[in-house]
């Protein structure tokens, strides 16, 4: 019998029982991950590729992603994605700096129908004119709409000044790029970073191993024939730009440097300075800008992970006419993780959120999968949350106080406002 006037024993986080994926060799240098142990008929399906926005200029990378299932000579779009429909599948897209990635959701009793329509209309993509000057209308509109953003303007200046060191990381979209259709160039990208680009597969699902071999046999004739390189050296210069937006109500902040790789020793502590910091809604950026100030309804930090390097950013909008109070408030905290100890009462509760947010975030096979997925990307083992565990709970407030002074000077940013 439950006591519900006596307040539940609590009780920490000391490791995580990981289901460790089953993991085939589709080449020697793509693997396939796979986690069997599914309570349900669901099943997903990812393939990345090496084929992110860092791998082509005047937006190639983007616009090919837009058109893997545009078409090919038997069908059009609109009858790809309603074969995929009447069988229940859901298709996802996304593309970052360095990679794309094509998901399929579906019930398993599907999966290997949905991923022959997959494969035959990324394999057979005919790179219809109809669809090229859809998907460039579709862009340039919505890149207008973008322009008019002080928040996307900021994102992409920081992206271009902060990777300045390197043209294939640092080049930003421009309206021109989708004022005339390449088909040649876009055939060209396709080929080399889709029909020769595909560096990984997980499968989360309950299936049997034919279906897994079905589908390293339709899909590894895609592998990337070698490894991929990614970019890791960048220099920037610590600045502060502004770019003007005439009748902008608002003005959007990017400010950051770059750090480590997730590999890095000072990876793990750095995140909870981070948390403290500014990534939870009880943080001290939030607590100061938002709350106690009034100058946003949110701002927030964060360490962005790359492949071979990482950087960290604080994020914020905020009125025109506050803005310099803002930066003012930003520099005060950051003096503030440098000069003063973090009270232990602080950082108990930090702690026990980012214990407790990494219990979640190992929830089911998916989270799983997506969690041993981000180490192995990073040549890391499980190993690397049960290191994460006990280091959050060992972390002082003077390991704290010696990261901000080492990473967190204000004069060490790039600081990007737009409005």
């Amino acid at each position: 019998m439950s006591l519900r006037s006596q307040q539940p024993e609590t009780k920490q986080v000391n490791q995580i029982s990981f289901v460790k994926p089953h993991i085939f060799d589709v080449t020697q240098h793509v693997k396939l991950l796979w986690m069997k142990e599914v309570p349900n008929e669901t099943v997903r399906l990812d393939l990345f590729f090496d084929a992110g926005i860092t791998r082509g200029n005047e937006s190639i990378p983007a616009i090919v992603h837009s058109l893997l299932l545009s078409g090919t000579n038997e069908f059009s779009s609109v009858e790809i994605h309603e074969q995929i429909d009447a069988l229940g599948g859901f298709l996802d897209t996304d593309i970052s700096f360095e990679t794309a990635v094509v998901s399929v959701y579906c019930l398993r009793e599907h999966l290997r129908s949905i991923s022959n329509i997959v494969a035959n209309a990324i394999q057979g993509l005919a790179f219809r004119e109809t669809e090229v000057e859809d998907v460039l209308r579709s862009m340039r509109q919505q890149f207008a709409v973008n322009q008019q953003k002080v928040k996307y303007v900021a994102q992409q200046q920081f992206r271009k000044n902060l990777f300045a060191s390197d043209a294939d990381y640092s080049t930003i979209s421009a309206e021109s790029d989708y004022d005339e259709s390449k088909v040649s160039t876009y055939k060209k990208y396709w080929k080399e970073h889709y029909l020769n680009g595909l560096t990984r597969i997980t499968l989360v699902g309950d299936l049997e191993q034919d279906e897994v071999d079905a589908l390293i046999d339709l899909f590894g004739k895609w592998a990337i024939d070698g490894k991929a390189n990614y970019g890791g050296n960048f220099t920037f210069q610590a600045q502060r730009i502004n770019f003007p937006k005439k009748d902008a109500v608002q003005c959007a902040v990017r400010m950051g440097r770059f750090l480590f790789p997730k590999a890095h020793p000072d990876y793990i502590d750095f995140q909870v300075l981070n948390t403290i910091l500014g990534d939870y809604f009880g943080s001290r950026l939030m607590s100061n800008i938002r709350e106690d100030k009034g100058y946003t309804y949110g701002i927030g930090s964060g360490v962005m992970d790359m492949n071979h390097t990482g950087y960290f950013v604080i994020v914020t909008e905020v009125g025109k006419e506050v803005l310099e109070n803002t930066l003012h408030e930003i520099k005060f905290e950051l003096e503030r993780l440098q000069n003063e100890l973090v009270p232990d009462e602080e950082l108990d509760l930090v702690k026990n959120y980012m214990l407790g947010q990494l219990l979640k975030s190992a929830d089911g096979p998916y989270a799983m999968l997506d969690m041993y997925n981000s180490v192995d990307m990073h040549d890391l083992t499980l190993s690397f949350y049960d290191e994460a565990i006990q280091k959050i709970k060992d972390i002082t407030p003077q390991r704290i106080q010696a990261l901000a002074k080492q990473y967190l000077n204000f004069e060490d940013f790039l600081i990007i406002t737009a409005g």
